[in-house]
Parts: C-alpha cells; sequence; structure tokens
C-alpha cells in the first residue's frame, strides 16, 4: 500500500495533505524519516508516525451476509484444499470472520462480520438468536413426530430446546419441514431429524435473526442494510 493512501485512511487528511506531510519529512517508517512520494508499506508490519506520533487505520466495521452454497466450508484456510465462503467474498479486503458456522453441505444465510462484540453475542446462548431452517426429510413426519421436535428431543447427554416446527409439504417418499431454534449446536438440525426417525437428505438456512436470503442467489452476498443492523443490535442489547 502507498504510505499517502494509508496516512489518509487512518484521517490524517486528504492525499495531498499526506503528501505534503512527507515531503516536509513529518512522517517516518520504522523510525527513518521518509520525503519520496510513492513509497510503498506493510500496514500489519511497518510503523508509521506522523510528527512523532503513531499512526494506525481504524478499521471499518463491515457486515455481509452470504448465502452460503452446498460445497464450501466455513474456515478460511482448509487443510484438505476445499472451496472456503471467503473465497466468495470478492471485493472484501478486510479481514472478516463468520457468524457461527454451516456444514459443508448445508446451504444458506451466514452473516460474516469483523465487530468481535456483535459476533460473540449473535453466538451466544444467552441471547436466544432464532434460526430459520428448512429441511427435506426421508419419509413423511406424522403428528407424533412433529411434537417431539417442538418439545425437545432427548439425546445422551443434551436435550435439544422448544422449537417452532411446521410440515411445509409432504410427498410418497419425503417431506419439507421448517424448523425455528435459538440453538445452535453442531448439526442439531440433522440430529434432531435423525432422532425422530426422518434423516435429512437436504438443508438449507433461509434466515438468521430473522434476515432471509430468499431474494439472494446461492454464492452471492450483500452488505446488511441499516435496519437490520439495527434490529440485529438491538435484539443482542447493543446499542446502534
Amino acid at each position: 500500500m502507498r504510505l499517502n493512501r494509508f496516512l489518509a485512511q487512518a484521517g490524517i487528511g486528504s492525499r495531498r495533505k499526506c503528501d505534503l506531510l512527507i515531503e516536509q519529512g513529518r512522517v517516518s517508517v520504522n523510525d527513518a524519516p521518509v520525503t519520496q512520494l510513492g513509497v510503498r508499506i506493510d500496514p500489519e508490519k511497518d510503523q508509521i508516525t506522523v510528527d512523532g506520533q503513531p499512526v494506525r487505520v481504524v478499521e471499518r466495521l463491515i457486515y455481509i451476509l452470504l448465502n452460503k452454497p452446498a460445497g464450501y466450508v466455513v474456515t478460511t484456510h482448509d487443510t484438505h484444499g476445499r472451496k472456503t465462503v471467503f473465497d466468495l467474498l470478492n471485493g472484501i479486503h478486510q479481514r472478516v470472520f463468520s457468524v457461527g458456522r454451516l456444514d459443508l453441505d448445508t446451504q444458506g444465510a451466514l452473516l460474516l462480520t469483523n465487530d468481535g462484540d456483535l459476533a460473540f453475542r449473535l453466538s451466544h446462548p444467552r441471547y436466544q438468536v432464532p434460526k430459520t431452517y428448512l429441511a427435506l426429510v426421508e419419509g413423511v413426519p406424522d403428528k407424533a413426530d412433529l411434537e417431539r421436535l417442538c418439545q425437545g428431543v432427548h439425546f445422551d447427554n443434551w436435550t435439544s430446546s422448544a422449537a417452532q416446527v411446521r410440515l411445509v409439504k409432504a410427498s410418497a417418499r419425503d417431506a419439507m419441514v421448517e424448523i425455528r431454534l435459538c440453538e445452535g449446536r453442531k448439526r442439531q438440525v440433522k440430529k434432531m431429524c435423525q432422532a425422530v426417525g426422518h434423516p435429512v437428505k437436504k438443508l438449507w438456512r433461509t434466515a438468521f435473526a430473522g434476515i432471509g436470503v430468499a431474494d439472494l442467489p446461492p454464492g452471492r452476498w450483500r452488505p446488511l442494510r441499516k435496519s437490520e443492523l439495527r434490529d440485529l443490535k438491538n435484539l443482542v442489547g447493543l446499542t446502534s
């Protein structure tokens, strides 16, 4: 990155003003004064000062909604060489991280941000953040199966919390079930459906905290709208 651009992004002034500061010898890189324009620096490694005062770029907080396609892992680096969701973030040069995860074969709403405070709260069970899933399951769940999913499924060492469940449609061989819950255990929806005798064939997360991806094709992303961000912060007790 050019030095004048770094200074401008740090709020020191316009690029022209930053050029003047450099020419006047008021800018140093690693304790060495710089007076030549066009010098390139590494913001993560080099120490920049203006008039002896350290300069750091205040990272802009960004909030992204991605419609994760199946076949992508939610990790920054995959040791098996598989595609990651971060490969889809064209135009995003800042480091972001996901709010929770989705399985390799699960598609749907995934939030990514560099706002650590918001991400922590959205992932914490205390705040009861709702997630809505659409599951294509084997067979057709009857009333008793749906009731078990609603009331909570018992496992060896835990019981799923109450959920909102409805049968969306059914055929002779399978059915589409919508499940809305406020937990986020690993492979929870798949385990719940398996436990009532209807394994998941395909799974989508249609909404996270009420923010859906119906208008977003798989593999595409968009910034969160101001109203969506405000609602998220209100949900977890953060001021906008």
